[in-house]
């Protein structure tokens, strides 16, 4: 029978944990084992995950990494199958564990799945369109040929909610040993190129989403653009990433203009403005100081 271990990195989480557990614990496909690995808060999350049973695992604050720590936690998983959940991702009915790994079990050369973010009943109105633009309704299934059609998007995915084969993960070198952003991505690239395929479950739902300050925008914008430049492979094999954000911000700013929002379509542009110089100066990252870039950055630990 295959297993699932769920695995959940944390950091000062007690205000979404509780509840993420609540909704595990009554999931219809239980895990053969939820482990946390909390980076050193200091709140009550490692107590939260106790009282639900789950495993801690307790890691140095600055030994954190994307990529290299989700590969420390996948290959200590006892499960076949890596499910990982950020703490603030809350499934939205029981079922949502199970449909996830059917999806990813409905063909032996499926490597992951992903499931569908819906945004939060706070959300913005850019987080909620932006989580409408990449979690439509419809599953699909990819393959390293779909790059022809679909492009840079054909890597697309979130270690928010996602599940791996953990033996297929092995034979990619897992999720590498850092990554200041987008170790999913990139994960899922080598799985395209190594012959597997790559499962969206739109009927896996979790409800997750960021309202992020213009500063949050272009932070993370630029640590995007400095692991294109440091990843430039995934461009020369799978395409520019720029015709799909023209299209995001054309379809955003139609959609406002329709519904008569003026002023919230003049702040989205000034945000998507942020966004975009972000991103071409993370491209760029190498004729930058590094003192600045870690000011530049979301990710400041990764600089260290």
């Amino acid at each position: 029978m295959t297993t699932v271990s769920v695995l959940i990195p944390t950091k000062n989480a007690a205000a979404t944990l509780e509840r993420l557990l609540t909704s595990l614990a009554s999931q219809t496909l239980q895990p053969l084992e939820i482990v946390v690995w909390d980076s050193a808060s200091t709140d009550d999350t490692p107590e939260i995950a106790r009282r639900h049973g789950a495993k801690v695992v307790t890691i140095a604050e600055g030994d954190f990494d994307h990529a290299g720590t989700r590969s420390r936690m996948a290959r200590a998983a006892q499960g076949d199958i890596v499910l990982f959940l950020t703490h603030d991702a809350i499934p939205v009915d029981d079922r949502a564990v199970e449909c996830l790994v059917a999806a990813l079990l409905q063909s032996d050369d499926i490597g992951c799945a992903y499931g569908r973010q819906l945004a939060a009943p706070d959300a913005s109105a850019s987080a909620r369109f932006l989580r409408d633009f990449n979690y439509p309704p419809l599953s699909e299934v990819r393959s390293f040929a779909d790059r022809e059609r679909l492009g840079f998007a054909t890597i697309f995915c979130s270690n928010s909610f996602a599940a791996w084969r953990k033996n297929a993960l092995a034979q990619i070198g897992w999720f590498g040993d850092s990554a200041i952003f987008a170790e999913d991505a990139l994960a899922v690239a080598r799985l395209l190129k190594a012959g597997f395929r790559i499962a969206y479950a739109a009927e896996a739902a979790v409800e997750h989403s960021h309202n992020y300050t213009l500063g949050e925008e272009f932070r993370r914008s630029f640590d995007i653009g400095v692991f294109h430049a440091r990843e430039a492979w995934l461009l020369a094999v799978f395409g520019q990433p720029s015709g799909r954000g023209k299209r995001f911000i054309l379809e955003q700013s139609w959609e406002l203009l329709r519904a008569g929002k003026i002023g919230t379509l003049a702040a989205t542009v000034c945000r998507n403005g942020a966004k975009t110089c972000g991103y071409l100066l993370g491209c760029r990252y190498r004729l930058i100081p590094r003192r600045l870039c870690r000011l530049l950055s979301m990710n400041r630990r990764w600089w260290r």
